[in-house]
């Protein structure tokens, strides 16, 4: 049966001012899947909250800033996780890494696929090694839910963008769906500049930090699969397309991803700036491209590169 052709499976719930960027972790949740399907584990009724914050005198939160849960898509059952950008930035720590795996493990039991809405600046620096073994086992996690079978779709375009940490786990993922607003790297703009100095990087310089971190350049370089307007609708869409894909993840999709990066750092390895690179992907005003409209920005980024489905 397609879903599309039959209204009970496909009802119309789209807040059209809402704006994914904006809008809180439970706001997006509510708008991307079916209206009243989602039941959350491990919510804030049962206070699971950091167990080292209160060393540092900083405020807790009752579900740690992770939302995980089940829900339907199309009367399809899956699995949702959803980080909080609003509370230390979405970034991981003990707590907040264990409700994501538990899900993981959980897809994996019952062959199930899942959706992560990151909005992280990375690893929670108070809580140290407990959040760096979070990321290890997050990502170990997610790998095994993947080789049985279960596709683990990212969608990013929060406020604190996809860091550190969380960078590394939305590789991990079968597909990720990226906006303009939304970021993705291993290492964020002030830590470079802190490290290398602003002549290496200015994260002052909002324009070098969207242009070389921000979503059409992940796009363009094939660190992200899908792009998409600021909206849930957008953000449904684009994961009712990939979920009708079957899932791989095998030593050949590894080999093919491989070859693929060796290539592109042969090609672009002597770029100084994204817009070097875009031309060199054959974009012939890639100046031009920061100022795009979505529509106009998919019709000059045919010349992209595809990922194979492991970044």
């Amino acid at each position: 049966m397609n879903p599309a052709a039959n209204p009970t499976l496909n009802p119309v719930f789209e807040p059209e001012a809402l704006s994914w960027y904006e809008a809180s972790a439970r706001q997006r949740v509510a708008a991307l899947v079916d209206p009243g399907s989602f039941h959350e584990v491990v919510g804030p009724e049962e206070r699971a909250t950091s167990p080292h914050l209160a060393l540092f005198d900083l405020p807790e939160q009752f579900d740690d800033g992770m939302i995980v849960g089940r829900a339907t898509l199309d009367g399809a059952p899956i699995l949702v996780a959803a980080q909080e950008g609003r509370f230390m930035g979405g970034a991981v720590g003990e707590v907040h890494g264990a409700k994501l795996v538990g899900l993981l493990r959980a897809a994996q039991s019952l062959s199930l696929d899942v959706l992560i809405l990151f909005d992280t600046g990375g690893v929670r620096l108070q809580e140290a090694n407990a959040g760096e073994t979070a990321i290890a086992e997050i990502m170990r996690a997610l790998v095994d839910a993947r080789r049985a079978g279960s596709r683990v779709v990212g969608l990013i375009g929060g406020r604190s963008g996809c860091y550190g940490g969380g960078g590394l786990i939305a590789g991990c993922c079968s597909a990720l769906v990226v906006t303009e607003q939304g970021r993705i790297s291993v290492t964020g703009p002030e830590v470079i500049e802190t490290n290398r100095g602003v002549e290496e990087f200015d994260a002052r310089d909002r324009a070098l930090v969207w242009r070389t971190m921000g979503g059409k350049h992940r796009y363009l370089m094939g660190g992200a699969d899908v792009f998409v307007d600021d909206g849930p609708g957008a953000f449904r869409e684009a994961v009712r397309v990939i979920l009708e894909a079957p899932g791989r993840l095998d030593l050949d999709t590894l080999d093919a991803e491989q070859a693929r990066l060796e290539r592109r750092l042969a090609r672009f390895g002597a770029a100084t700036d994204a817009v070097a690179v875009w031309s060199a992907l054959g974009i012939a005003d890639a100046a031009a491209v920061p100022g795009l409209s979505t529509r106009a920005f998919r019709a000059v980024a045919t010349c992209r590169e595809s990922a194979d489905d492991a970044r």
